[in-house]
């Protein structure tokens, strides 16, 4: 495993017991530097469960563990097996607001990505928590929450997915960004020709998608 990249467990009492193993990346000069950007990833379906290995195939985790340094913290967290990601956003949020206590979290750079059903999931925790998030990155998923798009309106976003992908068709990715170009002008669209689900390596292996991240700061009026 990557020194950098630490297996943790979150727990907290609320209104009901919230629990989520994770993993933590932290960058290597963390010491240097008084507040750090964070990226929330979010894995696919295939991922859930209680073994954090599992999450490290794909994506964020997957570049961190092959020696990939990142100017970000990097929180990883694993859905519990039998759930959706879409029905952990209150533990979720949770979890975001631990990892603000804990960690020098410049809150103005807070960023969420996930691919599959994190995609899902990427949108559904932008939707329920706007003025959490900088941007964000789905691939290959779409909002459950069409009816509450409008709390986005203002959010930068860059969406990807495969023209090919039958496991989540681009019909239904592309029914999310029709119903939110209209009201929201900050929003961009990769499509991969002739790729199929897995448009996510493209994606994490695309520096751009870590600088488009960063040229992104929440103002007071977001």
């Amino acid at each position: 495993m990557s020194n950098n990249q630490l297996e943790k467990t979150f727990e907290k009492q609320v209104t009901k017991t919230v629990s989520f193993k994770y993993l933590l990346y932290l960058p290597k000069n963390y010491e240097t530097q008084e507040k750090w950007p964070l990226i929330i990833f979010l894995h696919g379906m295939g991922e859930r469960g209680k073994n954090l290995d599992r999450i490290k195939k794909y994506g964020l985790p997957k570049l961190i563990e092959q020696g990939h340094d990142f100017p970000f913290i990097i929180i990883s967290p694993q859905c519990p097996r039998k759930t959706y990601w879409s029905m952990q956003l209150d533990n979720l949020n949770e979890l975001i607001t631990d990892i603000k206590e804990q960690y020098p979290i410049d809150t103005k750079r807070i960023y969420l990505t996930g691919m599959s059903m994190g995609g899902y999931g990427t949108w559904d925790l932008a939707i329920k928590f706007p003025k959490t998030f900088a941007a964000i990155a789905p691939i290959c998923g779409a909002a459950s929450m069409l009816g509450e798009i409008i709390f986005i309106k203002n959010m930068p976003i860059w969406a990807f997915h495969g023209e090919e992908d039958k496991v989540v068709p681009l019909a239904v990715g592309q029914q999310t960004i029709d119903f939110l170009k209209p009201i929201n002008k900050n929003i961009t669209f990769t499509i991969y020709p002739g790729v199929e689900h897995n448009s996510w390596d493209l994606t994490y292996n695309n520096p751009k998608l870590y600088e488009w991240f960063l040229e992104h700061k929440k103002s007071n009026l977001d």
